[in-house]
């Protein structure tokens, strides 16, 4: 039997974006914090631009790992841990497998073009047909929402799934 495909709308995807930032952020203060004390956190109060540096720290740390991390969970895990939550997963959107490398670099990169202007190329998920943002139309990239419902499951089925 073949399942209809559900795609994770905006309200969920945002929910998952906010659950990442706050899981990155949680990792990310406090060596931001070791490797330059609290003026970088007043520096970052003032800073306007996405793109400014405040050393080679910040650069590594709240630029490069982002990227790395948004890559490896992509191609690992199939989605970031707020998406993991929220029962959705990254797929490539003309086979549903699991993505390239290559089209995980290029989504991931496609979010700073989703950021401009005005995070314009998120919003379009909210009206998209099939919930893209430009980094998914860009990297040719689906969210889908797979709900785990185990609830039609006998208990020898439920076991046999976590041997």
């Amino acid at each position: 039997m073949i399942e209809a495909v559900r795609y994770a709308g905006f309200w969920r995807r945002l929910l998952a974006f906010f659950i990442d930032y706050l899981l990155l952020s949680a990792l990310l203060a406090p060596l931001l914090f070791l490797a330059y004390g609290r003026g970088y956190f007043l520096w970052l109060a003032q800073t306007d631009g996405l793109f400014e540096i405040y050393g080679l720290a910040d650069l590594l740390l709240s630029k490069l790992l982002p990227f790395v991390l948004l890559v490896l969970f992509w191609r690992r895990l199939g989605a970031t841990p707020g998406k993991i939550l929220l029962d959705c997963r990254v797929v490539d959107a003309q086979t549903l497998d699991a993505l390239s490398l290559k089209s995980a670099i290029i989504r991931a990169g496609g979010y700073i073009l989703s950021a401009l202007p005005a995070y314009l190329g998120f919003f379009w998920i909210a009206v998209d047909k099939r919930k893209q943002g430009l980094h998914d139309k860009l990297a040719g990239t689906l969210v889908l929402h797979d709900p785990d419902d185990y609830a039609n499951l006998s208990l020898q089925e439920l076991m046999d799934r976590c041997a």
